[in-house]
């Protein structure tokens, strides 16, 4: 019975002398994880507070942004009387026809008392100097969109394709262009377009919209970044210029031509200073010009027709938002 106690036993003395060492390594591993476990668990916790905070700091500023939009398209549902009653002290005038002071506060209503459909109808069946104005606003922009980005991608597939110093010149030429504001370019296209006699008409916004150099800036950029094995590899299959532009660069290219026709359209849809110079004929001036001439009485029809005025902009831009953000942050003609 002893020599069984013995055997059974092992070596008592091993025992005794391992046991505090791995006590000792078990506790430290332990220790190391519950340590690390915590240092995540606070790098977890610290990185939903940045969220947080950042989702509170951009819910705030959309709201901001977004709060114009929506008091328009609610105000244009609101009654003509509900409309003077909140807004008439902002647009009232004094007996010799200057603006007045406004000591009271404008009351911002959001949800109009009783919805009424009173100033779409008065817009669209009643007044169709406003729908006049809507299609000059799209017979002065479709053209430019369309033939800018055929000119600007010509233009592109030249300066990507062909290297030489008076290329150089040209780009540079064009950058500089791009950089000024159109003010400033204002008073010579109004020269040259008294000089061509086409001042009144729609061409006098055509052609300086036409051959606006942001589009070709953009563009040339995009194409640069198309790999140059790949024409090479299409002009080894016995492909042409004209086909390496229409079969590759073109289809590759697609969300830049998006993006720039995004913002070419926004831009010359809101231009109020080249019709005001350009044209004194105020029957071919755009909805954007015409908006900025309503009177005290016109209030709610105003709403109406910026609401109106808004939806090309709004369609477009959530047609193409995906193309728009592919073709600015896109790094190359192809995606690797």
């Amino acid at each position: 019975m002893r020599k069984k106690n013995v055997e059974g036993s092992g070596n008592p003395r091993k025992k005794l002398l391992g046991q505090p060492k791995q006590g000792r390594l078990a506790k430290q591993d332990r220790l190391d994880r519950k340590y690390s476990w915590k240092r995540v668990r606070g790098r977890k916790a610290w990185s939903r507070v940045k969220i947080a905070l950042a989702t509170c700091v951009a819910a705030v500023f959309a709201f901001l942004f977004l709060m114009p939009i929506v008091l328009t398209i609610s105000n244009s549902f609101m009654s003509g009387a509900e409309i003077s009653a909140n807004y008439g002290s902002v647009f009232a005038t004094s007996d010799s026809g200057g603006r007045v002071y406004v000591a009271e506060k404008v009351n911002l209503k959001f949800i109009p008392d009783m919805v009424s459909f009173g100033q779409y109808s008065t817009v669209l069946l009643k007044s169709p100097e406003y729908l006049l104005k809507f299609w000059n606003s799209v017979i002065l922009v479709g053209p430019i969109v369309v033939f800018q980005l055929l000119v600007a991608s010509l233009a592109s597939f030249g300066f990507t394709r062909y290297r030489g110093r008076l290329r150089e010149i040209i780009f540079f030429t064009y950058i500089i262009l791009m950089l000024m504001p159109y003010q400033v370019t204002l008073v010579p296209n109004y020269l040259v377009s008294d000089w061509l006699n086409i001042l009144d008409t729609n061409w006098a916004i055509w052609l300086p919209g036409i051959f606006s150099p942001f589009a070709v800036f953009l563009l040339t950029k995009f194409m640069r970044r198309i790999p140059t094995s790949t024409i090479e590899a299409a002009q080894i299959d016995g492909a042409g210029e004209w086909q390496i532009y229409r079969r590759i660069c073109m289809p590759l290219c697609r969300g830049a031509l998006c993006s720039a026709a995004i913002l070419v359209f926004i831009d010359y849809w809101n231009m109020v200073e080249q019709p005001l110079i350009l044209m004194q004929d105020e029957e071919m001036h755009p909805l954007s010009v015409f908006l900025s001439k309503i009177n005290e009485g016109e209030i709610g029809l105003a709403f109406a027709v910026a609401t109106i005025y808004m939806v090309p902009t709004l369609l477009v831009f959530l047609y193409g938002e995906e193309y728009l953000v592919d073709g600015i942050t896109s790094q190359g003609g192809i995606k690797g």
